[in-house]
């Protein structure tokens, strides 16, 4: 059994129901771009919402991180990977969250305990030290030596209020040197592989903290360096997880991995990103916007780079890299099999388009070179080939050395710096996570979606469905199938609906039920798979049946005023509505 397989069975054996991983785009949760952590989809849950499979919960969750893209190429940074985590919803809490962690470190993985160190929180003015995780790690054999307290990094909270507490962190020593018998977090031979947080305070907008009734466990461990760990090896991508992929890029390039390490990492993966995001069942395409644009960044910087290791782009080769990441792990996650031809697609499509905009590039090259003074190639001018025509600085040296002209490097990476710094900042409110983004306006919007697609298909046809969704506190994206252009009278029309609808004051009504009594029912949803067997529906009087995560409101007439504000082609044969609420 590989490293999934031991936790499931384990925790499955501790009373845990096994829930599905959620996709990687999220569904109405506007903070982020991808689901970043295992957590994220349990955000509602963990909130206080009664979960369809009961208190003790646990999964492997697809997670996708970009805020440190350019990391990516060392030994431990990955774009996409995979949290193990176990959760308690009011059940259990520190006593046997602990026991557990420790029981399936040492007892199922076999790992030394004499490897293993310990944080926790150390207390502040408001929060008291954690003796409770202190005292359990000491009754389990763990030396005083081996358990620091700290006050940063051992508190977790969800933005500036909500649901919060402390965290203890596992720690395993990855080194063939002797165990120091102190701990030092500092020393980077000690590599966090667990996190267990205790969500037992709750912090209002005052600063004010008080105890929450129903405390929760949320933990999270990391699939890749956990692998590696258990391996034995201090490069990542030397596991078993990546070293078929590295094997692979290795015999189409001609190139050993000792030889360019950092443009193989980047290789296996970007593909791998790509695979998972493109296999999505949100239909994620290539473009200059959101997940899109993310996709565009990792497949055309893995073309780069499959470009310095001298592959024949216009070969197949990233339909072969696709293809076995495809092969394995289409056994855990079905909508790669799925989707498969359109990974291809996807890859195959961008690739083309990039060498078209590398062709360009070389033209403008030629045309900047023969409208220069002098023999170095200013910063302005290299970074322009850069973010235009994605030119990696290296390939512009190649080309201007064959010119005997010279590249000004050092002024190139201090305009990708500042480029960088601006790009952080924009993106710092996208990927922020957190228990947010199910306010009172956006729980409005959730409702208001379910009457906008009842009254397409009445207005439409019974043939739309809904493709998609996006909420933020000022709008709402809905996307639906449709083969048409919606003309001025079915927008009227269905705006009118929907307002009828909310004026009427239908009551919002949930019930629980297994997945296939659901379905006969009636009720309909988007990617029936990512559904547990038991389900919520959300039923609004005879108007509308649908399986939903929630939140809803009670009744339609907390709404407010439906407007669409515009209609237009989301992609081929699906239309986009963005409507607001007044």
């Amino acid at each position: 059994m590989n490293l999934k397989d031991l936790y499931i069975d384990f925790f499955i054996k501790k009373g845990h129901k096994q829930i599905p991983s959620a996709p990687v785009v999220p569904e109405n949760d506007p903070s982020v771009l991808f689901n970043t952590a295992g957590m994220q989809p349990l955000i509602p849950y963990l909130m206080g919402q009664a979960h369809p499979y009961g208190t003790r919960l646990c999964d492997y969750q697809k997670c996708i991180r970009t805020n440190d893209l350019d990391s990516i190429g060392d030994t431990t940074h990955h774009t996409f990977f995979e949290m193990l985590g176990n959760w308690s919803l009011g059940d259990y809490f520190k006593d046997e969250s602990i026991s557990w962690s420790f029981e399936f470190l040492t007892k199922i993985l076999k790992i030394p305990k004499e490897r293993l160190a310990i944080t926790v929180f150390a207390g502040n003015g408001t929060i008291p030290f954690d003796k409770v995780s202190y005292d359990k790690w000491i009754s389990l054999g763990i030396s005083e030596k081996r358990i620091v307290k700290t006050v940063d990094d051992n508190f977790w909270i969800a933005g500036e209020t909500g649901p919060c507490g402390s965290d203890t962190e596992i720690f395993y020593f990855r080194s063939d040197d002797s165990i120091p018998d102190m701990f030092d977090p500092k020393d980077d031979r000690w590599v966090e592989i667990w996190n267990n947080v205790f969500m037992e305070f709750f912090k209002d907008k005052d600063g004010n903290v008080s105890e929450l009734p129903k405390k929760n466990v949320d933990t999270g461990m990391g699939v890749e360096r956990t692998t590696a760990i258990l391996e034995g090896v201090n490069d990542n991508y030397l596991s078993s997880i990546w070293k078929d992929v590295i094997d692979l890029i290795s015999n189409i390039s001609g190139v050993k991995y000792e030889e360019n390490k950092q443009s193989m990492r980047i290789i296996a993966d970007h593909l791998r990103t790509a695979v998972f995001i493109s296999a999505d069942n949100a239909g994620i395409k290539p473009s200059n916007t959101d997940q899109g644009y993310i996709l565009r960044r990792l497949i055309r910087r893995a073309i780069r780079h499959a470009f310095r290791l001298n592959i024949d782009i216009d070969s197949d080769w990233e339909q072969k890299i696709a293809k076995l990441i495809i092969n394995k792990y289409k056994m855990y996650y079905k909508e790669l099999e799925d989707n498969e031809k359109v990974v291809y697609d996807v890859l195959l499509s961008e690739k083309v388009k990039f060498n078209r905009t590398l062709e360009k590039g070389i033209k403008e090259f030629e045309k900047i070179v023969s409208n220069m003074e002098g023999d170095i190639l200013n910063k302005e001018l290299s970074f322009k080939l850069y973010d235009t025509y994605g030119f990696p600085i290296e390939l512009t040296e190649e080309l201007a050395n064959e010119k005997n002209i010279k590249v000004d490097v050092e002024g190139f990476k201090q305009k990708f710096r500042e480029h960088q710094e601006k790009s952080r900042m924009a993106s710092q409110g996208k990927f922020k996570g957190g228990l947010a983004g199910n306010g009172e306006i956006e729980t409005k919007y959730h409702t208001a979606t379910h009457l906008l697609n009842a009254a397409l298909k009445k207005v439409i046809g019974p043939d739309v469905h809904q493709k998609g969704s996006n909420i933020t506190v000022d709008r709402m994206r809905f996307d639906f199938s449709c083969d048409h252009k919606l003309t001025d009278e079915e927008k009227n029309k269905v705006e009118i609906l929907v307002n009828q609808w909310i004026k009427d004051g239908i009551d919002v009504k949930s019930l629980e039920m297994k997945k296939e009594e659901a379905i006969k029912s009636g009720a309909e949803c988007m990617f029936i798979e990512k559904y547990p067997d038991i389900v919520t529906v959300y039923t609004i009087g005879n108007i509308s049946k649908e399986l939903c995560g929630g939140p809803h409101v009670k009744n339609t007439r907390e709404i407010g005023i439906f407007k669409i504000v515009k209609e237009e082609a989301s992609s081929s044969g699906v239309r986009r509505i963005k409507a607001i609420i007044e």
